[in-house]
């Protein structure tokens, strides 16, 4: 007799979840998706539930259900990661822990389960001292990997695009195809320009989520969730000028991190782009293609994912209005007129 499972999802209205729950729900799974935004009801199976699960009363009320399987998409500091994920562990049979692959360091190409995290090998104090995304992330691995229970799952996803989320080195969807749609110039970092990435679409990284969720020979395992599709910055940006006419201007780094924040000494932009986007980023997928039994050839090419993302996109959108880069590019203007 078929038991009906029941699964909590913690951020379930992001570029990972959206795509989840209709999986989840295909599965026959009883689901209840948590999210600080409204959501619209439709879906077989699903409650969604709008709340803020880091409030811990909340969080509490939630994990008193017992659930079989939590899939987590929160993000947790590094203070908090004691309070939440033992509890998470205690209060479910699989708690899939959303990681991501920039817990990983410079050192080995391509990027396997295996090699070298930031926070054990990186040679900049500050960083591995800070709460940065991550170090916090690597923490709750380490957790996780300290825990007497084998319950848990951990999942690392490359830079996932989906619907409202694109993504173009550290640029944000506002910033990119929302400066494109509004035919605005883009400032990316020249610096950035011939480096690999990996860009995965949130379908594909929602498949393999539901694929490892209850599966027995996932306990206890890490697995980088992602395409092994790679290409430079330079060639993603001309597939976003190709698909909405995205006009990337490439200047120096130090320029661009002054756009995206005055203060030298916060450092989580310029860390995202050093310790990140700056990064040769090929992912070796072959553990998740195996466990799973999928095929690379499965997977979202970027150019169509990005397109029929993009492509979905309400042209109406209301975008935040980047003045700082409009300003520099009225600056750059200016001096080229000069001249």
């Amino acid at each position: 007799m078929n038991v009906t499972r029941k699964v909590l999802v913690l951020g379930s209205s992001g570029a990972m979840g959206q795509y989840l729950l209709p999986r989840l729900s295909e599965l026959g799974c009883q689901i209840d998706a948590v999210s600080l935004d409204a959501a619209d009801p439709g879906l077989r199976g699903v409650t969604h539930i709008q709340a803020n699960a880091k409030d811990r009363s909340v969080y509490r009320e939630l994990l008193e259900r017992n659930y079989d399987g939590i899939v987590d998409f929160l993000t947790y500091g590094t203070g908090e990661l004691t309070w939440y994920l033992p509890q998470a562990l205690n209060h479910t049979g699989h708690y899939m822990f959303l990681s991501s692959c920039r817990v990983f360091d410079d050192k080995e190409h391509p990027v396997r389960e295996s090699s070298p995290r930031l926070i054990d090998s990186s040679d900049d104090v500050l960083l591995r001292n800070s709460d940065d995304y991550c170090i916090y992330k690597a923490r709750g691995e380490n957790i996780l990997r300290a825990s007497p229970r084998r319950n848990w799952t951990i999942v690392r996803p490359a830079t996932t695009y989906s619907f409202l989320r694109y993504q173009l080195v550290t640029l944000e969807a506002a910033d990119n195809v929302g400066r494109a749609f509004a035919g605005k110039r883009v400032v990316v970092p020249e610096q950035a320009r011939r480096k690999q990435a990996t860009l995965s679409w949130g379908g594909d990284v929602a498949r393999m989520l539901a694929g490892l969720l209850f599966l027995d020979k996932a306990l206890g395992e890490d697995f980088n969730v992602a395409t092994g599709e790679h290409h430079s910055w330079e060639e993603i940006a001309d597939y976003y000028h190709d698909i909405c006419n995205l006009e990337a201007v490439w200047v120096d780094k130090e320029d661009y991190l002054r756009i995206l924040s005055p203060d030298p000494y916060n450092m989580g932009p310029r860390w995202q782009l050093e310790y990140a986007r700056l990064f040769t980023r090929e992912t070796d997928n072959s553990k998740i293609l195996s466990t799973l039994g999928m095929k690379q050839s499965e997977l979202m090419p970027l150019y169509d994912g990005l397109k029929m993302e993009i492509g979905r996109c309400p042209k109406e959108t209301v975008w935040p209005v980047n003045a700082a880069m409009d300003d520099y590019l009225a600056a750059m203007d200016r001096r080229s007129f000069r001249r």
